[in-house]
């Protein structure tokens, strides 16, 4: 439901357009140092409107601890933290309450809570959860530090463009969206993470993933390529006893367990459902198909923000699976 993790477990809450997002981290070991200016950077890096492409509501974002850290050392107990919705204009939305914006939750939200959800910059659903992701990545990229184990997102391309600019620049030419792919490396992983079939770290990592909004897919290490490879070529020699290969085609992650390489994945981000193209929608007062445009603030390309949340959601899995092997 709303909770991922066996040890470093998180609970997250709020709607877009409520008083407030928020997240509870149970689990956290005492004593780590926290404070409210190590959450800057990547707060900084999820933001919308600051870079071409995003959407220009801004949120100041300020994580407020209402528990489980004193003198800003970690105390063991649960750990939650609220940001507050300042930014919102909910008026924007009013008018499409009648109409379910294709590629959002808007339609199947509707349905399963039975008109009462709060379709408001869209709710529970809306990306602007993510903000409580990163704040937990936060403390978990803590926990991985300690064992100098460090995550890294990169994008590899927007609107099928490597070069990201002119990604960019074609849905502006189009006035639509696009979607994009972020790739995400794991350096310095230990060997033995993992166990095998239903918590194996592929599974486990994938599951946190596609709590991201947008996300359409996973691959690790050669991903869909393995499919045109042979076998011979696919398998990664090892070199030593540490387990090093000479290729990485397995992503880090053989019997769903990491073999001390490099933990790599790739992920694909869909384009924008919000777009200023005109289309078709069905009113469910009227029970008639009409035409609609959405109007507010949304992203061009919401693999901008992906990375930095991305690699809050690896480091997540990461630190409840380092936490379980010490235990």
């Amino acid at each position: 439901m709303n909770s991922l993790g066996t040890i470093f477990k998180v609970s997250i809450f709020g709607e877009s357009h409520g008083p407030s997002v928020g997240i509870v981290i149970d689990g956290c070991p005492p004593g780590i140092s926290l404070a409210i200016n190590d959450f800057v950077t990547d707060i900084e890096r999820r933001k919308g409107g600051l870079q071409k492409g995003t959407t220009p509501r801004k949120e100041d974002d300020i994580p407020v601890f209402l528990s489980g850290v004193f003198n800003d050392i970690t105390t063991g107990a649960p750990i939650a933290i609220s940001f507050a919705n300042n930014n919102t204009r909910s008026s924007d939305y009013e008018k499409l309450r009648n109409f379910p914006r294709p590629g959002h939750a808007d339609f199947v939200a509707h349905e399963k809570f039975k008109g009462f959800e709060d379709y408001r910059g869209g709710g529970h659903f809306s990306g602007r959860l993510t903000v409580c992701l990163v704040a937990a990545g936060v403390i978990a990229k803590k926990i991985l530090a300690q064992e100098n184990i460090i995550c890294e997102s990169v994008i590899k391309e927007i609107g099928g463009e490597a070069d990201l600019e002119k990604g960019l620049q074609k849905a502006i030419e189009a006035k639509d969206s696009v979607g994009g792919i972020v790739e995400c490396i794991v350096k310095n992983i230990p060997t033995g993470l993992g166990e095998p079939f239903f918590n194996s770290a592929e599974s486990l990592i994938s599951h946190a993933v596609f709590s991201i909004p947008a996300i359409k897919g996973i691959e690790f290490g050669a991903g869909f390529a393995a499919a045109k490879m042979f076998g011979s070529h696919h398998n990664d020699a090892i070199l030593n006893k540490e387990g090093k290969t000479q290729t990485n085609h397995a992503g880090g992650i053989v019997g769903g367990i990491t073999n001390g390489n490099e933990l790599i994945f790739r992920v694909v981000v869909k384009p924008t459902s919000s777009t200023p193209k005109e289309q078709e929608t069905l009113n469910i007062e009227t029970n008639e198909v009409e035409s609609f445009s959405v109007k507010g603030r949304h992203d061009l390309c919401i693999a901008l923000r992906v990375p930095v949340v991305l690699e809050a959601v690896t480091a997540m899995v990461l630190a409840d699976l380092l936490l379980l092997q010490k235990r």
